[in-house]
């Protein structure tokens, strides 16, 4: 694979990879039968934010905390009506959402958005409309998308190339798009009566520039953004540079958009157990792009292995750092360069832990690095 393309997201999934080798690393194996029978699909669904806990898993005063807090089995743990330990139980609904991962649902966000030449000119068309979206398995939620896409379809472009968007409004309300981290001429910066009329319903609005800088970028609403944005009107906006010396070299790459409002604690519009893993074979290189759109900051985490931290917004460092931990504020995208050395189910998550792990299990902001 050109080590710039896009693996694209039904591949990772179908991939023997990102599910076979996930139970085969993890001791699963039993389990594969049972979930390749149910499509991948389970008559469990773990849903943090609803489902109520069995008991109070807080062990009472004077409770054997050794085994990592496992206890003894003293007459002071909790148990449940069936008489199981509550800590069997959180147990269980760990394991359950481990054995869903990575669990299918529908829709399939950022896919390449295909263009039309007009001449020199690439013309992207962008339509706004109401989606049900699918966070988690029997989890949907109403999305407002871009092509019906959470996050909205990638753009990928090379820096100098001449672009026209055009933006098709199927909301009940009016919108725009800010180009977020390029350089475009104040007339096409997207922000209603500022920069150009607000693009009402049924209207489509055209924006053409010349794409000037190079880099990992975002495109999103502008226009009551708090909700819109929320509701998930954004979308990544890659320019390829055209002197690619200057990057590091890396053989896969992956963007993650983080987000934390309408549809919960998601990855690339997915909750876990439905978020996609990142898979590389040992001794490759990726690379991440990471997007905060959401309004809260996300300390990336990833275990096993250190992330090389080469670009902010676009620009590329004079002096790239190590780090297991980054934090990602809102607005703004780090790409890193992982460098793939040690085999095995990495777990790969924000490090604000009310954001991927509660006693039903992990949940929210939690994928894997899958390196064979």
């Amino acid at each position: 694979m050109d080590r710039n393309e896009q693996q694209p997201i039904e591949q990772v999934l179908n991939a023997p990879t990102s599910r076979r080798s996930f139970l085969r690393w993890t001791g699963m194996a039993a389990a594969a039968g049972t979930m390749v029978a149910c499509g991948r699909e389970s008559a469990l669904t773990i849903e943090p934010a609803t489902v109520p806990p069995a008991t109070a898993t807080t062990a009472p005063a004077g409770t054997d905390h050794g085994n990592g807090g496992h206890g003894t089995g003293n007459a002071g743990t909790p148990t449940t009506d069936s008489g199981a330990k509550a800590w069997e139980e959180m147990d269980k609904m760990h394991e359950a959402g481990i054995k869903l991962f990575p669990a299918k649902t529908e829709g399939l966000s950022m896919q390449p958005l295909e263009y039309r030449m007009e001449g020199d000119v690439k013309v992207f068309e962008l339509t706004c409309q109401k989606t049900m979206w699918e966070v988690e398995p029997g989890r949907k939620l109403e999305a407002w998308t871009y092509n019906g896409q959470l996050p909205g379809p990638e753009i990928r472009v090379t820096e100098g190339d001449k672009v026209r968007i055009l933006v098709t409004n199927q909301l009940d309300e009016s919108t725009a798009v800010h180009w977020h981290g390029l350089f475009v001429p104040n007339n096409q910066d997207g922000v209603p009566f500022i920069t150009q009329p607000p693009i009402t319903p049924g209207s489509t609005y055209t924006y053409e520039f010349t794409v000037r800088n190079s880099g990992s970028h975002m495109y999103h609403s502008h226009h009551n953004s708090t909700k819109q944005v929320s509701m998930g009107l954004l979308g990544p906006f890659i320019v390829e540079p055209k002197d690619k010396s200057k990057d590091p070299a890396y053989d896969k790459e992956f963007t993650l958009v983080l987000n934390d409002t309408a549809q919960g604690f998601t990855i690339n519009g997915k909750g876990f157990p439905a978020t996609v893993p990142l898979t590389a074979k040992l001794g490759q290189k990726i690379r991440i792009r990471y997007m905060n759109e959401g309004l809260m900051i996300h300390p990336m985490h990833l275990h096993g292995m250190p992330q090389l931290v080469f670009a902010k917004d676009g620009w590329n460092l004079p002096q790239p750092f190590m780090c297991d931990t980054l934090n990602v504020a809102p607005g703004e995208r780090w790409d890193v360069i992982v460098d793939c050395t040690d085999p095995g189910v990495w777990a790969f998550h924000c490090h604000i832990l009310s954001h991927a792990e509660s006693e039903h299990g992990m949940f929210g902001m939690v994928t894997a690095l899958i390196v064979e």
